[in-house]
């Protein structure tokens, strides 16, 4: 694992990679290395997990022809490696990287195809005076470029191209308006003007700095959704059980190969409990796994999996945190994040790796098990809702959310209490307050299922009436496209998130929360081929009887009782709405301070005090607006720079 970095440029500049480089240390704390030659100047930091003596980049191919500089892990790469030997080429490592080098000499670009891994790369190939840039399928590792001033920038983080004198960190404001909405800038825009985020299962390919680059598309979701469709899985429940087991044990053992100490997070959810089950029935001696406990019981799942390491026999490590422990990752945030992120898990996942840091180099984590088993509340409740919806006049769905929206956060948590154990135990919800704020929300004059679901996975939904400046981007979101070439509305919603919310959300938040801390995180659901045959799987062995997860909790179950699994699903979160009512209450009034406000003309000081005062109120939950905006001032503070 590592963090890559560099500009192509016809100017000479010194020592800017090595400024460049030393910004994301972090990302690569045993070495760093540097190509520079023909306009174009790379360079890697260094986390060794394979090879540890010879696998120092940046790294060519046995002529020097070809370079590359690349962060994440190929998990085929011994296979691919003794197919290019039989073909001539010698090999100096035994790091997966030089595959990369040799691959693109054997096969020119189509490489990217016999590649099954997680990785953001850049290779330079100098005969033909081409720059390449390539994202992994699913999204894992991060890749930014642009151009400014002549000259084209790349690297792993924000930090890494903000080092380079040529850049000018101008905010784009459109982009802020659609970080209000989602929590995060949604790809392929940058919270900055000029600089991107390379798709997904793409690449690019640059002859100049100012030569056009039209990001291309090797590998598409969408296709796969599509094919999965024409050609569904048509085996037996027991055959589709043991099918997925099996790819599951597979990809599981590819990705417990390293040379240095690896472990596991364990939440003891479904999706966390499931990969450490399968590590532990092909590991000869305990897993090494990490969990992360509060005191507020409504936020605390520690207790689930120590019951679930006790029974897999784990070697288990626990920490309970208190409020304030948490609290103090929060100045942190804005230089881990680069970027407005507002996703309040940063704080726990961040924490958890800190945690399993002091054990381990390499951590595999259960995230993608949700969009992938359609898990998620969403699935479940938008097709209904909109069912019920769709028949309403829009003035009485509106008056209805309007009455649902003013009900106070104490009399929903009441509620909830008084019914809760004459729940089935599919209908249980943790943090039952939010959850009923989201609804309300999306129960708003909507007119079609794209926009219920747009409104459930947003956070404010009005932005610009909160900004002095700025419009919404376009995204894939706003298309029509997905939604009438997926005949389904929940296949519809989770081919969406794996696009969006995925990427752009949850794997941004490990990426930054894990390798601040230059821990490697593998996430085992989103090889590229178990991601082909889950979504060939029927959406009822998926969701069944109104439970999610259905053919995964069927594998799990092979290894641990069902018992132990019977609970609402919890997420990780934290309190933050209390905290900001009471501890740090101070913290976010100087953020949001009206002066402030008003000389750094971002917000609409009026709309912000409003809410602000709702909040304090407790009349009204406004957590998650006021963190995105406290999030964005938080950055632009440590930033330090004019409009």
């Amino acid at each position: 694992m590592c963090g890559i970095f560099g500009y192509m440029s016809n100017k000479e500049q010194g020592d800017l990679l090595l400024r460049m480089g030393s910004v994301i240390t972090h990302r690569g704390p045993d070495g760093i290395g540097y190509y520079s030659k023909d306009r174009l100047h790379m360079g890697a930091r260094r986390l060794s997990i394979i090879d540890l003596d010879k696998g120092d980049q940046p790294i060519s191919n046995e002529s020097g022809t070809v370079w590359t500089v690349f962060n994440g892990e190929i998990y085929n790469y011994i296979e691919i490696a003794e197919e290019l030997k039989e073909r001539g080429h010698v090999f100096n490592t035994r790091c997966d990287t030089e595959v990369i080098v040799h691959a693109y000499e054997e096969y020119g670009y189509s490489f990217l195809d016999r590649l099954n891994g997680m990785f953001a790369f850049a290779l330079w190939d100098r005969q033909n005076r081409q720059l390449w840039l390539a994202r992994d399928r699913i999204g894992e590792k991060p890749l930014y470029y642009g151009v400014q001033n002549g000259t084209f920038f790349f690297a792993s983080e924000l930090k890494a191209i903000r080092a380079h004198p040529d850049f000018r960190p101008t905010i784009n404001r459109d982009a802020l308006a659609s970080f209000l909405r989602f929590s995060y800038v949604p790809a392929p825009y940058s919270i900055y003007e000029g600089i991107k985020k390379l798709l997904p299962g793409h690449m690019l390919c640059l002859k100049s700095p100012m030569s056009e680059s039209n990001p291309q598309s090797y590998w598409s979701l969408e296709e796969v959704m599509h094919a999965s469709n024409r050609d569904p899985f048509s085996g037996s429940d027991e055959e589709a059980v043991g099918e997925l087991e099996k790819r599951l044990k597979k990809t599981v053992r590819s990705r417990i190969v390293s040379d240095v100490p690896l472990g596991a997070f364990l939440s003891g959810g479904i999706d966390s409990s499931a990969i450490v089950a399968l590590m532990q029935t092909q590991s000869d001696r305990p897993v090494n796994t990490f969990s992360m406990g509060f005191h507020e019981p409504g936020f605390n799942e520690a207790a689930y999996a120590k019951r679930v390491a006790e029974h897999l026999g784990t070697n288990h490590t626990e920490i309970y945190l208190n409020s304030q422990e948490a609290m103090d990752v929060i100045p942190k945030l804005p230089e881990m994040y680069d970027e407005p992120f507002a996703d309040s898990s940063q704080i726990p996942t961040h924490l958890s790796s800190v945690l399993a840091r002091k054990h381990v180099t390499v951590s595999l984590s259960g995230d993608g098990g949700d969009e992938l088993f359609a898990g998620y509340n969403r699935y479940l409740i938008a097709e209904r809702l909109w069912k019920v919806a769709g028949r309403l006049p829009n003035a009485l769905k509106n008056r209805t959310a309007d009455l649902a929206a003013g009900i106070s956060p104490e009399s929903v948590e009441r509620f909830y209490g008084k019914i809760e154990g004459i729940l089935p135990q599919k209908m249980k919800v943790s943090l039952p307050t939010e959850k009923f704020y989201k609804l309300a929300r999306a129960l708003r004059a909507t007119s079609s299922p794209q926009e219920v679901y747009k409104r459930i996975v947003s956070i404010i939904h009005t932005p610009e009436e909160l900004l002095t400046l700025g419009s919404e981007l376009p995204t894939i979101l706003d298309a029509e496209t997905p939604w009438h070439e997926i005949d389904d509305t929940v296949l519809t919603m989770v081919s969406l998130d794996l696009m969006t919310y995925h990427p752009d959300d949850i794997l941004q938040k490990v990426d930054r929360a894990a390798m601040s801390v230059s821990l490697e995180t593998r996430v085992p659901y989103l090889d590229h081929n178990l991601v082909e045959f889950i979504m060939s799987l029927p959406l009822e062995m998926k969701i069944r009887k109104g439970s999610s997860k259905w053919i995964l909790r069927q594998v799990l179950y092979r290894h641990l009782p069902q018992e132990l699994m019977e609970r609402p699903k919890m997420g990780f979160a934290v309190p933050v709405s209390e905290w900001i009512r009471g501890p740090m209450k101070e913290w976010a009034e100087e953020l949001i301070d009206n002066k402030r406000i008003e000389e750094e003309r971002y917000f609409n000081t009026q709309a912000v005090v409003e809410m602000w005062q709702q909040h304090l109120s407790g009349k009204f939950n406004r957590t998650h607006e006021l963190w995105n905006i406290l999030m964005f001032q938080a950055w632009l503070s440590n930033n330090q720079f004019g409009n």
